[in-house]
């Protein structure tokens, strides 16, 4: 019964969540749609841990859906061996998860120190940055122990991701994560409790992206020559 609240009835919950959300922010409450930027309170910080943690999180998405969706049978098929594709994986993985946890770990401490960036936190925001950072660290532990041999030389290959793939034909196959070790788990529950928490944070302006920027009109500036400045008046001179 576990198994399949948690494996076959909370993703869908999640989605739900996540969908309902987002289509409510974006109909009542598109002024509070934004990232609530904190630039004019602290720069410097900003300039470093940001790009850190989108660039390291871009990658580790990406890293997601090849491992994710992509079948073992499609890379033996192309002649990539199960070895060499977990070197590449583990070690592009390793790389952005650490990226992605050392950005995101300069912004908490950003928001903690700066007394004015700490002022602007919402309470939301901390229970967003608890979860993604949860999720960031669960991963990377999940990835080192795997990659050591300490879950015993378990493929997600072969349990999660087939597990991952059934959820998309409404038939979970819940079965598949009983094997699943402990860190990956948890890394998975910190991840869609995350996806539920999108709609209801800053995190919303992920789904934002300057469309009508690219089809608004010109806006045209024109130079005002000195000659056809007029002359500036006193406020009390007769104007008749």
């Amino acid at each position: 019964m576990t198994d399949l609240l948690l494996w076959g009835v909370l993703p869908y919950v999640s989605i739900a969540l996540l969908v309902a959300g987002t289509v409510w922010r974006a109909r009542y409450d598109q002024f509070g749609w934004t990232s609530h930027s904190t630039q004019l309170h602290e720069s410097r910080l900003l300039r470093i841990g940001s790009p850190l943690f989108h660039l390291g999180m871009l990658f580790v998405v990406l890293g997601h859906v090849v491992g994710l969706l992509i079948p073992q049978s499609w890379t033996d098929a192309i002649g990539v061996s199960d070895h060499t594709y977990h070197l590449i994986a583990v070690g592009t993985g390793a790389v952005a998860g650490a990226a992605a946890a050392a950005g995101i770990g300069l912004l908490v401490y950003r928001r903690l120190k700066v007394p004015a960036v700490r002022r602007a936190t919402l309470r939301s925001d901390h229970l967003m940055y608890t979860f993604l950072l949860g999720a960031i660290v669960l991963g990377l532990l999940a990835t080192i122990l795997n990659s050591t041999g300490a879950t015993g030389g378990y493929n997600y290959r072969e349990g999660i991701s087939p597990w991952f793939r059934s959820l998309f034909t409404l038939s979970p196959d819940y079965a598949l994560m009983a094997g699943a070790p402990l860190a990956f788990k948890l890394h998975i529950l910190f991840g869609f409790t995350l996806f539920a928490l999108i709609p209801y944070s800053r995190l919303v302006h992920m789904f934002s992206a300057p469309v009508k920027y690219v089809f608004r009109p010109y806006v045209v500036y024109r130079s005002r020559g000195l000659d056809k400045i007029p002359a500036q008046r006193r406020g009390w001179e007769n104007t008749r």
